[in-house]
């Protein structure tokens, strides 16, 4: 996933606009929403039982991202259409640490017959290390893509799997 090859092509500047959509959606979900939402509903004892506005915004987040990626599939340019993947993919590797998260708690949930001990909540606490060191990675990630939708860039695995209407990549000049 890391070693990815990015390739440059020439792109129009609504392209470019419209390439970066799916990286501001999933950028917004996990900065504000899945950061500052998150630290500031725990940080207010008074507010803790709105917790739940945060998977709502989640959910609805990817939701908007996956209908975008089935669309741009069938009316958006190739390039557009390889933002659109990348992203879906990326929301899928999220989607999948959330559940690991949820059956970890799950898992603690049925085992204390309801009735979480501090054990539990620590060994709970600690499922949120990884997933907020995939969120931070993730938003790395996010950013680097945002900035390579403006540019004309795409990783090599767009072209492979998406191989019809593939435009030629432009050369790079070994100056």
């Amino acid at each position: 996933m890391f070693t990815d090859m990015v390739m440059k092509f020439e792109i129009s500047e609504i392209e470019s606009s419209k390439a970066r959509i799916p990286h501001d959606i999933f950028l917004t979900n996990l900065i504000f929403n899945h950061i500052l939402v998150f630290v500031a509903i725990m940080s207010a004892s008074s507010l803790t039982q709105y917790v739940v506005v945060v998977p709502v915004l989640s959910i609805l987040s990817m939701i908007i991202i996956f209908i975008g990626t089935w669309r741009a599939k069938k009316t958006s340019s190739w390039y557009v259409n390889g933002h659109w993947q990348l992203c879906a993919k990326r929301s899928r590797l999220f989607l999948v640490m959330i559940c690991l998260v949820l059956a970890v708690f799950t898992l603690l949930w049925f085992i204390s017959d309801g009735n979480l001990r501090p054990q539990h909540w620590a060994i709970g606490g600690a499922t949120f290390l990884p997933t907020m060191v995939t969120v931070l990675v993730l938003i790395i990630m996010e950013s680097e893509a945002l900035h390579h939708a403006k540019i004309g860039m795409l990783p090599d695995w767009v072209i492979e799997r998406f191989p019809e209407g593939a435009p030629q990549p432009l050369k790079e000049d070994k100056a």
